[in-house]
């Protein structure tokens, strides 16, 4: 796959990334079919498979259960070829999320992904938004924490996996990188990521398959078509699937904005 700039970071990322959520939590999510966690091994396999195929961007959370801790050794053996984006925000415990958007709260858990992710910097952080996007960013300590990450380089890029128009929008004014949904079944966003790419945000879509239940081949490559789309996380431990996706992705390349 040919690497694309993720907006205005420096960063290179691949148009498909892995999502992990399958790697460490498989309670409360909305895929069809209920599944296994993978094991060591097979976990192994898969992000082996992202390099041979191309994958660089990982996609984790504290909220995906032992997610960041499982990829902890992958990430220190190949930190270099990487580009990890975790989030901050929310934790998932006892069957439940809770969200803290609190100066204390972010530090401490970007302080812990580090330690479980084995690095000494994150890509990019991504705020776990609730759903409140313009709460989070003006009423909260959350962009006063991100400008301190990145002075103290324990960051590269922060943004927010925005679930508004309206949140994106303001994101645009203020933050480096914006996750959304955006799919052939729920594209609602798409003027608002329009506008935040023109200027200079990073877009990563994710739940472009509307978490597996659309058809894997035209699904992906209609998120990948959008001029405005950097990259599409998707959530697999199956690596045929992986690899199917990257073959639907090698297939053409969009014209950029």
């Amino acid at each position: 796959m040919v690497s694309r700039p993720l907006g205005r970071t420096g960063l290179l990322v691949s148009p498909i990334a892995l999502g992990t959520t399958k790697l460490g939590r498989n309670t409360d999510v909305k895929y069809p079919e209920p599944f296994a966690l993978p094991s060591d091994e097979q976990a192994h396999d898969l992000l082996q498979r992202c390099l041979r195929l191309g994958v660089n961007l990982i996609d984790t959370a504290p909220a995906y259960g032992e997610c960041e801790q499982r990829l902890g050794p992958f990430v220190a053996a190949n930190r270099g070829r990487l580009v990890i984006c975790t989030k901050c925000g929310e934790r998932y415990e006892h069957g439940r999320s809770s969200y803290d958007f609190s100066a204390p709260a972010l530090t401490a858990s970007v302080d812990e992904s580090l330690r479980r992710l084995r690095t000494d910097h994150i890509d990019i952080l991504i705020l776990h938004s609730n759903g409140e996007d313009i709460e989070i960013l003006t009423r909260t300590d959350a962009l006063q924490a991100l400008v301190r990450f990145k002075k103290a380089g324990k960051i590269r890029a922060a943004g927010i996996s925005a679930k508004t128009a309206a949140g994106i929008i303001e994101a645009s004014r203020t933050l480096d990188v914006v996750m959304a949904p955006f799919s052939r079944t729920d594209s609602s966003l798409a003027e608002a990521l329009k506008e935040a790419h023109a200027r200079g945000l990073g877009v990563l879509a994710i739940k472009g398959l509307s978490s597996g239940h659309l058809e894997a081949g035209p699904a992906i490559e209609f998120v990948l078509r959008q001029p405005f789309i950097d990259a599409l996380i998707l959530g697999t431990i199956n690596p045929v699937h992986l690899a199917d996706a990257v073959a639907v992705a090698e297939q053409f390349e969009p014209e950029r904005s």
